[in-house]
């Protein structure tokens, strides 16, 4: 079995607050997107053959020396490209163009006068209110490229090579503060990538189950659960799917709130009938945390005896299916629920140590040799 293939959209993540909300803006007009870092080669990208390329904003100035970079050869794969601020930059620099401090920072409101026409601002008028956020400016076109819009402070807020398919924002269509900013990505969707309306969230459920399903076949699954987000979504996707097949772990570290562990084993043990391994580990982990003060030190020591006492318990579950004489002991696969912010968060943009967030245990924190496969 093969999961549907769905019209693709790519977001390079140039370390903007506001990538996830341009993945969201492009779900919303179902049409699947998926965040991949900003390095990633154009021979990948030619593989995962996507409609259309959003390169997202970033703190960075193109012109410094550890600023993110992108492969250049994504721009002749013939594959629309829409670059939104930091996007739109470094697109034009790679292509000739020029950028420079606009000497006046433009944070906030602004108004966008739209110049000619252009699929990209199809059925918007002459006048658009925008937000922008950015310091520098684009000061001279790549060849190929015109304007299509500007502002009172930039010549070239919107240009674009129509030949080529590459379009570019100094603005922020993704956000609420540009009330019209959602048209201009369907028109870029729609009239420029020619997507199609095939990816709903149901839709991800159901071809995720069957995904699971195929991997899985009849061995066991393990899932560390602590009652987030993440681990929950997956538990009650993992249970949808495989139902029996999955086994919850539930550790106590000792840094729970108030009641938190009862919930949790109510919740998912007794309402949601997911078997449930409770460990109350709470005093090796407050233990080991005696005397640390540095966030980061503390994560790693809570992930580092987290995995200790995960793999206790597991080897405790298979000596118990073994006891018991149950048909298919162990457990082959070890499932791991991770949000898109875990993985931003302990990425750092460009290379540079100083752009960490934060490391998360479900992100890179897990021994290389663990003995499961993972879902």
């Amino acid at each position: 079995m093969t999961t549907p293939a769905h019209s693709r959209v790519l977001i390079l993540d140039f370390g903007s607050q506001y990538t996830q909300v341009i993945a969201r803006r492009v779900r919303e007009c179902q049409v699947y997107s998926e965040i991949v870092r900003h390095g990633i080669p154009a021979a990948e990208i030619e593989q995962l053959a996507p409609k259309g390329i959003i390169l997202s904003g970033g703190p960075a100035s193109v012109y410094e020396t550890n600023a993110p970079q992108i492969d250049p050869h994504i721009f002749s794969l013939g594959i629309p490209v829409l670059g939104i601020c930091y996007g739109m930059q470094l697109m034009a620099r790679h292509l000739g163009g020029e950028v420079e401090f606009s000497g006046r920072r433009e944070y906030g409101a602004g108004v966008l006068q739209i110049e000619g026409r252009t699929p990209l601002f199809d059925g918007l008028g002459e006048q658009l209110d925008i937000w922008n956020s950015h310091g520098d400016k684009l000061t001279a076109l790549p060849e190929g490229f015109h304007a299509i819009a500007r502002t009172e402070n930039s010549a070239f807020a919107a240009i674009e090579d129509s030949a080529r398919r590459l379009y570019a924002l100094q603005f922020h269509p993704e956000v609420s503060h540009t009330p019209r900013g959602k048209e201009i990505i369907e028109n870029f969707l729609f009239r420029i990538c020619h997507c199609a309306m095939d990816w709903t969230m149901g839709s991800f459920i159901d071809e995720a189950c069957a995904r699971v399903r195929q991997q899985v076949g009849d061995e066991k699954v393990v899932l560390g659960l602590s009652g987030g987000v993440d681990s929950s979504v997956a538990a009650a996707l993992l249970h949808k799917a495989i139902g029996e097949q999955l086994t919850c772990i539930f550790v106590n570290n000792g840094l729970l709130r108030q009641n938190e562990a009862e919930i949790v084993q109510r919740v998912f043990g007794e309402n949601f009938q997911i078997k449930l391994k409770y460990v109350d580990a709470s005093e090796s982990f407050l233990r080991l945390l005696e005397g640390v003060t540095d966030p980061e030190t503390k994560r790693k020591v809570i992930g580092g005896e987290f995995v200790k006492v995960f793999e206790e318990a597991t080897k405790e579950l298979l000596e118990q299916d073994r006891a018991d004489k149950r048909p298919h002991a162990g457990y082959r696969f070890l499932a791991q629920g991770t949000l898109y912010p875990d993985v931003i968060e302990s990425v750092a943009i460009g290379g540079n140590p100083a752009s960490l967030i934060k490391s998360h245990h479900n992100v890179g924190g897990l021994p290389e040799k663990m003995n499961f496969e993972l879902v």
